[in-house]
């Protein structure tokens, strides 16, 4: 490209290397042919990555699973905590059981290079193999926030260790109605936790979160 003064002007295209995404997560990204950040990826990394709380205003398909699962997992490396019975390292709420497995399959890959483990919550289902693999111990549980507050209520889970809460389409938990247990499930977890919030809007109910 050349500049009106007939200078060459060179366009950078940023990375997530350049972000502070670690080489093991980029690896796995350039497998699946993702190499170059979103707008909301680019926007939030650098914060998330430092351990900052986010609020991403993100539809579907802008990129925002990654933009919480990059850091989720980087941090959960860096912490170097392990997993304790009953207690996850990390939280992931989402308003149904559908984007529950779609976070899944994206953190899959992400979560295997380090051996982390992960477990979904959602009703619908038997509450047993759940409650059996929560009580082994898991780094990340992808869980709805009903199904989930049923588990803490009776003692099969204990949302205390959790260092990284993820909210994603907060606006659709609000109109379904989850807010209240998320701010239940938000307050059993620890007040200098990091927490990421994405939503397509951030106002309303939101707001009040």
């Amino acid at each position: 490209i050349m500049t009106p003064s007939g200078a060459p002007f060179f366009v950078t295209t940023t990375t997530f290397a350049d972000l502070g995404v670690p080489t093991s997560l980029t690896s796995v990204l350039e497998q699946q042919g993702i190499t170059t950040p979103t707008p909301i990826q680019a926007a939030t990394l650098p914060d998330s990555l430092a351990g900052r709380d986010v609020l991403g205003r993100g539809r579907t398909g802008s990129g925002k699973t990654y933009a919480f699962l990059l850091p989720l997992v980087a941090r959960l490396v860096e912490s170097g905590t392990r997993r304790q019975t009953k207690r996850p390292r990390a939280l992931i709420l989402a308003p149904t059981r559908e984007l529950v497995a779609q976070i899944e399959d994206s953190l899959a890959p992400l979560a295997a290079v380090h051996r982390m483990t992960v477990r979904t919550v959602f009703g619908g289902v038997g509450q047993n193999p759940q409650v059996t693999a929560i009580a082994k111990g898991v780094d990340v549980v992808i869980a709805c926030p009903g199904r989930l507050e049923d588990h803490v209520k009776s003692g099969h889970a204990d949302m205390s260790g959790v260092e990284i809460t993820v909210l994603d389409e907060a606006d659709h938990m609000a109109d379904l109605g989850f807010l209240p247990p998320v701010k239940r499930l938000l307050d059993r977890t620890p007040r200098d936790g990091q927490r990421l919030l994405f939503s397509a809007t951030l106002d309303n109910g939101i707001d009040v979160l």
